[in-house]
């Protein structure tokens, strides 16, 4: 892929340019939600607020520019929080900088050499299963805030929610919860019957003025950091490189897959539209090389902002980078403003968005197309709630292989056929039938399949030559070579002759290479079977015999 492919284009500011205003709100409303989130990701992957904020903008800024999705929105995220944790332990937060730096470079080099087209072959069971898991986490996320629970503990975000949900059982105080379901209610049926008025922005607003005017106990934002730090490459030291080149692989790797993934997730929720993979990528890369510069963690594609976004009504990528440009005014200008926000309204927010993520229609279209889909979509939903979208991504795809693998294997056959009988006397069809058999297989011979043939062939009997027609093989993997090779074998070890028709030249180069031809080699191999229906009768005739 050539620079020019991953480069920014015109025609991706095109329609920003002759209609702002919908991007210029949508942002709005999505900084408003990534606010707290920069804040709190911040802090919990060791390198304090400031670090979430200057991630939030700095790479929401480069993503948004050089990105590959019209809606994505990045930025610091809970995934990628826990694979920081343990590198700020191991390597202070100067590591964690320079393996987000690292990261970004790799990210470059996957988009440059197309390695981000391979998302498309992600099966469409998978990605409705993590949308809608991802849909439950973020609405665990904000249970709470949403109950008033300022220091709810769990490993899992479904533990941290059950905690939330215990403590509130325990001392219940309604407000933050009367607050959270006003907004989402608001925003629901607002959204269903007046869909271009900003109700996020509105309930948010109004919320925050309530709690003012009547002095009611809700738990704001906070303080927020006012200002970035310059920009420095101070946190490099080059004889720690060496350590922090796997950590930087593994961050690299979560970086892309939850890009992708949340670009693919926005796809499906918008209408007619379609990401660029490689451009995704290496926006994403210059994003984490850009972030660290400023003292920000590593940054992906958010799924939580990424559907606030499309939720809210964006259009271009002008949304994603107005999201940046509000997080920068209200680091400089209105940190005191924005920290009275109560955080259960934002939480309202965000369960009014994974309400309206889950397309109920697809999931279950999906669930009445087949068993063996279903079963995927709901294992990858129940790993991305339970682990995380990583392990819930290629959990799916580990069961769409298996069962695709199934369903091939199946396709797969080895199915006896007549020779030309019509040609013969009735005596020479009773001879043929008595002392030949032709079998054709058909569909791919590879290791999902070849031990059922061999079973299959192995059990002739009564006969004097087996005819192998390998017209009709589409693929050939090396198992099945090595199986064929055992079949043909103990067929002539039974003093069976094995002839061959019809064999492709890369096929027969494989099974030459393990040994699995016949052992007379080319004079037991032809081109067309009719040949060796031919030779069948010289070895009958005891023209022709086996090695």
């Amino acid at each position: 892929m050539s620079a020019r492919d991953l480069l920014p284009r015109w025609s991706d500011w095109r329609a920003a340019v002759r209609k702002p205003g919908a991007d210029l709100l949508s942002g709005l409303i999505v900084a408003l939600v990534a606010l707290p989130l920069a804040l709190g990701f911040g802090i919990s992957s060791g390198l304090g607020a400031a670090a979430g904020l200057a991630t939030a903008v700095v790479a929401g800024a480069v993503a948004a520019v050089f990105g590959g999705s019209r809606f994505q929105v990045s930025g610091p995220t809970g995934a990628m929080t826990v694979v920081l944790v343990p590198i700020v332990h191991q390597h202070g937060a100067s590591g964690v900088l320079a393996v987000g730096l690292i990261a970004g470079l790799v990210l470059i080099v996957l988009a440059i050499a197309g390695v981000g087209r391979a998302v498309r072959y992600m099966p469409a069971p998978v990605i409705e299963g993590f949308t809608a898991g991802i849909a439950v986490v973020i609405a665990l996320q904000q249970f709470p805030a949403a109950l008033g629970v300022a220091d709810a503990h769990g490993e899992k975000v479904w533990q941290a929610a059950a905690d939330a949900v215990s403590r509130f059982a325990a001392d219940p105080d309604p407000l933050p919860l009367v607050t959270a379901l006003a907004v989402a209610a608001v925003l629901l049926v607002g959204g269903r019957y007046l869909p271009k008025l900003p109700f996020a922005l509105l309930a948010v607003v109004g919320a925050t003025v309530v709690a003012q005017v009547f002095g009611l106990q809700l738990a704001p934002i906070g303080e927020i950091p006012s200002g970035l730090p310059a920009p420095t490459l101070d946190f490099l030291h080059f004889d720690q490189l060496g350590g922090l080149i796997a950590p930087a692989l593994a961050v690299a790797a979560l970086a892309a897959l939850e890009s992708l993934l949340s670009a693919t997730a926005a796809d499906s929720m918008a209408v007619g539209t379609r990401h660029d993979p490689d451009r995704e990528l290496f926006g994403q890369g210059l994003a984490n090389v850009a972030a660290p510069l400023f003292g920000g963690v590593p940054a992906t594609g958010a799924i939580a902002r990424t559907a606030v976004n499309v939720r809210s009504g964006a259009r271009t990528r002008l949304s994603a980078l107005t999201h940046a440009a509000v997080l920068a005014g209200i680091v400089y200008l209105a940190a005191p403003l924005v920290a009275d926000i109560p955080v259960a309204a934002l939480a309202g927010v965000l369960l009014a968005t994974t309400v309206r993520m889950v397309e109920t229609a697809s999931l279950a279209a999906i669930a009445r197309a087949s068993r063996g889909d279903a079963l995927i979509m709901v294992v990858t939903f129940g790993v991305t709630v339970a682990l995380d979208l990583v392990t819930a991504v290629a959990v799916g795809v580990g069961f769409a292989v298996v069962l695709a693998l199934r369903s091939v294997a199946k396709e797969a056959g080895l199915h006896q056929v007549p020779l030309d009988e019509d040609d013969h006397l009735a005596e020479e069809r009773s001879l043929l039938h008595d002392h030949i058999v032709a079998y054709r297989i058909d569909g791919p011979l590879f290791f999902a399949t070849a031990h059922r043939f061999l079973l299959e062939l192995a059990d002739v009997s009564d006969v004097r030559v087996v005819i192998l027609r390998m017209g009709h093989v589409t693929a050939l993997d090396t198992t099945g070579a090595l199986v064929l090779e055992d079949a043909v074998r103990k067929l002539e070890h039974r003093h069976i002759t094995v002839l061959m028709s019809g064999l492709r030249d890369h096929h027969r180069r494989r099974l030459a290479a393990v040994g699995a031809l016949p052992a007379g080699g080319d004079a037991q191999i032809f081109e067309h079977t009719p040949d060796a229906i031919d030779a069948a009768h010289r070895v009958l005739a005891g023209g022709l015999v086996p090695d």
